[in-house]
């Protein structure tokens, strides 16, 4: 508990596993968490030495523990090795930034992304999904179509990202962005995930690729914000609010390095998180036609006009099918937090300077918690079943004060595109498998085939 006496709790466990088990683990940590944690338990920690040379860390991956990480403790730790691998790369920014200048700049964003403001951008998503349905159709779709998923849907959903919160439309930016995003983030992941890792001073290859990758993206992001100010009546909400955003310590605003900064990070997650679900969604009813044709019903009980955020609660089995594909392929396979001092977890004592780190993709194929975890079954969100679930055990978008401030955003737009799309195509599935990489939010790896005809 915070504000206890926590030293006659037992440390958390070691894992057994050998150091060239635990670093493979590490490295591959959406599905390393899982047997980290098969091994270690649901508190375990990984110690490859002395604190001073690579401090601990702890994977939790049971909903008491989670619940004590995230929303109990969430004051004992904020930063993590991986926020200041970025920080370091990319700046300052909403993601990074320590808890008394974070909390200020979350409030000035938080406007944008509420339940009620973000209904007013779910019209871009279903526009886009449309316009790639179009698309589609002028390629043969009425023939038999053969498409990668992948790149589909991150144009898609850069595309709206673009129109509803940055006032620009990221079409012909979306193919370098996203390369861009890619081989940065890869680069931050990589460097705090190595054991020993090379001065930042040196000018290794990665490195400059990856300085070259954010000064695109950071490149594109002024132009956003120039044309922004330019244009006093341009939609641009997120810009908006950035501009009148102001430094919690000086008063002063944010500078313009700090407001691209931020538009950088907001481009990530935005654009990966909503790219990768819309993408398994899709391939995972690809594989299931009887829940794709009760999509496409659901659908078809609203009508054949364009979807609103007015049909979202119409829209409940889309739904469900979106939180399955979260639980199998979280948009982070997990999340890190820094202790700041001593603390309790599960019943555990982590040590200050302790990574704590929620293995989200673990918890959320726990054959403990879950029947047949590896099935995909929308029906383990049904209300009446969700209803009965402890609170942690689903984290798809983290949780507690630090949680993704961009969750009803990105639960709004893919609903609306998942539906749009199913109601005017049918989807087959090519490849078995739905294989990821976390350069450092997850995302496809390689082409995810599938053939597509006209409903």
């Amino acid at each position: 508990m915070v504000g206890s006496d926590v030293s006659h709790l037992p440390r958390a466990p070691r894992n057994p596993l050998s150091p060239r088990r635990l670093l493979a683990a590490l490295r591959e940590f959406d599905t390393g968490g899982e047997v980290l944690s098969a091994a270690g338990g649901p508190v375990t920690r990984i110690q490859f030495g002395p604190a001073w040379l690579m401090p601990p860390v702890v994977l939790v991956t049971s909903p008491e523990g989670i619940g004590d990480v995230l929303a109990r403790n969430h004051h004992l730790g904020e930063r993590c090795i991986v926020h200041d691998e970025v920080r370091h790369l990319a700046g300052d920014s909403l993601f990074v930034l320590p808890n008394e200048r974070w909390v200020p700049r979350k409030r000035a964003l938080q406007p944008v992304f509420t339940r009620h403001e973000v209904r007013r951008f779910g019209g871009h998503m279903s526009r886009a999904a449309h316009e790639l349905v179009d698309h589609w159709r002028a390629a043969g779709l009425d023939d038999g179509l053969q498409v990668d998923l992948d790149p589909a849907c991150r144009r898609l959903t850069m595309q709206s990202l673009g129109r509803s919160v940055l006032g620009v439309d990221l079409n012909d930016r979306a193919d370098v962005i996203s390369e861009c995003m890619h081989v940065a983030s890869g680069y931050a992941a990589d460097r705090a995930l190595r054991p020993v890792r090379a001065p930042r001073w040196l000018p290794t290859p990665a490195r400059r690729r990856a300085r070259r990758a954010v000064a695109t993206m950071l490149q594109v992001a002024d132009e956003m914000l120039q044309a922004c100010r330019r244009d006093p009546a341009r939609d641009a909400p997120l810009i908006r609010a950035l501009l009148a955003a102001t430094d919690p310590v000086t008063g002063a605003a944010l500078s313009d390095r700090d407001v691209c900064n931020d538009l950088l990070i907001f481009m990530l997650a935005g654009h990966d998180t909503t790219a990768t679900a819309l993408t398994h969604s899709l391939w995972a009813l690809g594989h299931h036609p009887q829940m794709q044709d009760r999509v496409a019903a659901e659908v078809a009980a609203i009508g054949t006009r364009e979807l609103t955020p007015a049909d979202v609660p119409r829209l409940g089995y889309t739904r469900q099918v979106l939180l399955e594909s979260l639980r199998l392929c979280p948009p982070a396979g997990g999340v890190g937090r820094l202790a700041l001092r001593d603390l309790e977890v599960a019943g555990h004592r982590i040590e200050a300077g302790s990574i704590v780190a929620v293995g989200i993709q673990a918890v959320h194929r726990n054959p403990a918690l879950w029947t047949d975890p590896m099935a995909f079954d929308p029906d383990r969100f049904a209300p009446e079943v969700a209803a009965t679930r402890p609170r942690w055990q689903f984290v798809p978008f983290s949780g507690g004060p630090r949680s993704c401030i961009g969750e009803h955003f990105a639960m709004l737009e893919t609903t609306l595109a998942l539906a749009t799309v199913v109601a005017a195509v049918r989807v087959r599935s090519l490849n078995a498998d739905f294989p990821v990489e976390v350069p450092y939010t997850t995302v496809a790896k390689g082409p995810i085939p599938v053939a597509l005809a006209a409903r």
